[in-house]
């Protein structure tokens, strides 16, 4: 098949879409030319790269044991090189983004959950999430350098904040202030000092990423930013920090004014304060993704919620919300969005649409993560992002004989084991 330029719409930046089936043990890559997606994506063949090729044969060789579940993907700033991130397990990988070769496997030890490239291209934060841990990977990408830097690594299990008080509860001397401090996600700054890290039991931490060890330099409880958050995203000097409790379903965002966090800190505990745009409680609440659309004057800001298939839309320059819709139609009665991205010109987003048997932060109480039509979901922006749609769905499927799915609620039987998750927009 000859495959035109991945040109936009009446031209502009060529671009592909990067995706990852966590299912299977290394799980798969799939490489969408991006007007093939925004034509049909129903039929748009992607490239599909089997991760437990030749990703796993160098993580093996480099570092003696194998990447399991391909979860998180990002870019670096110029968009030379993909990274991999496996949840579970603790591999990071690099790979060449025109020639898909990957050139280096870091083991940063129990789970690789996320790992962040800076804006300014020295480095990358990777979030442990069962190791507790936040470390450091210092990246050359001109000579395809990536190093470990252990003197870097932060400890969020044994470490103390700044204003003397344990970073994680110990269940007798502090009691419901952090209570797991997972990492999550770390976001950073357009400045490529701070990075805001979420906890998988709730408050955050804003880290100074550029200091050996890295440190914290302002401090948050359970109270003030909820568990379970992802998304992040800068605007108007702001960073949004959403968060998304799986059980029971809560939703919720943030925005931190960056003025305020632009000193050497420390901060006092729960300061500066973060305005709280949205609390959702009570209903199918479970967000996770967050994206702004810059082509677009960067105005409206969309929070992605798996559970209720729905996104809601806040406008940056007043922080309050101005509409929600629903992506549950033709396309997809039950989508599950999850991660999203954007085409360069701000015309179509991507969202990673998860499946049947969510192989991640799905509680089988709530059932918050599963979705019908795992894939690639192409949503039309409308009205510069007030509003959008769900026009067609690119399929990801991974057959399989009947099965018990353990991580839904009455464990079904079911044949479909893909899972989107990791989904990122590459500029060619």
């Amino acid at each position: 098949m000859v495959r035109r330029p991945a040109v936009a719409e009446g031209g502009g930046t060529p671009f592909e879409v990067w995706a990852t089936d966590q299912s299977g043990t290394g799980g798969k890559l799939y490489i969408y030319n991006g007007a093939d997606l925004n034509d049909n994506a129903a039929t748009a063949l992607p490239e599909v790269i089997d991760l437990n090729g030749a990703v796993s044969a160098l993580c093996l060789e480099q570092t003696g044991s194998a990447p399991v579940r391909a979860h998180m993907l990002a870019f670096n700033p110029a968009h030379t090189h993909g990274i991999l991130s496996y949840v579970a397990s603790g591999h990071v990988v690099f790979l060449d983004a025109t020639t898909r070769v990957p050139l280096a496997c870091i083991d940063v030890g129990l789970q690789a959950h996320a790992a962040f490239p800076s804006p300014d291209s020295r480095y990358v934060v990777v979030a442990n999430q069962n190791g507790k841990l936040l470390q450091r990977i210092a990246t050359d990408y001109a000579s395809n350098t990536f190093t470990l830097d252990s003197s870097a690594t932060l400890n969020l299990a044994t470490c103390t904040t700044p204003s003397g008080a344990l970073c994680q509860d110990d269940g007798v001397t502090q009691v419901g202030v952090r209570p797991d401090n997972a990492p999550i996600c770390p976001v950073f700054d357009s400045g490529s000092r701070l990075v805001f890290t979420t906890l998988r039991g709730g408050g955050m931490f804003v880290v100074e990423a550029t200091a050996t060890p890295m440190r914290i330099i302002a401090e948050y409880d359970q109270a003030t930013v909820q568990r379970e958050g992802c998304g992040g995203v800068e605007a108007r000097g702001k960073m949004y920090i959403d968060s998304g409790n799986a059980n029971p379903p809560a939703s919720h965002l943030y925005a931190f004014s960056l003025s305020e966090l632009a000193g050497a800190g420390p901060y006092p505990p729960n300061t500066p304060a973060p305005t709280t745009i949205f609390s959702q409680t009570g209903g199918d609440y479970n967000s996770h993704g967050l994206l702004l659309n810059r082509a677009k004057q960067g105005r409206y800001l969309w929070a992605a919620d798996r559970f209720a298939n729905t996104i809601e839309v806040v406008d940056t320059t007043t922080d309050t919300p101005v509409n929600q819709f629903s992506l549950a139609d033709k396309a997809s009665a039950d989508p599950a969005p999850d991660l999203m991205d954007i085409a360069p010109d701000g015309k179509y987003a991507f969202a990673a649409l998860r499946g049947p048997c969510p192989l991640t932060a799905n509680s089988p109480a709530t059932n918050n993560a599963v979705g019908a039509t795992p894939g690639v979901g192409v949503i039309a922006i409308h009205q510069g992002g007030l509003s959008g749609k769900l026009v067609a769905v690119a399929p990801i499927t991974n057959p399989s004989p009947p099965f018990s799915c353990a991580t839904v609620g009455g464990s079904p039987t079911l044949t479909e084991r893909a899972d989107v998750h990791g989904i990122a927009v590459r500029r060619k």
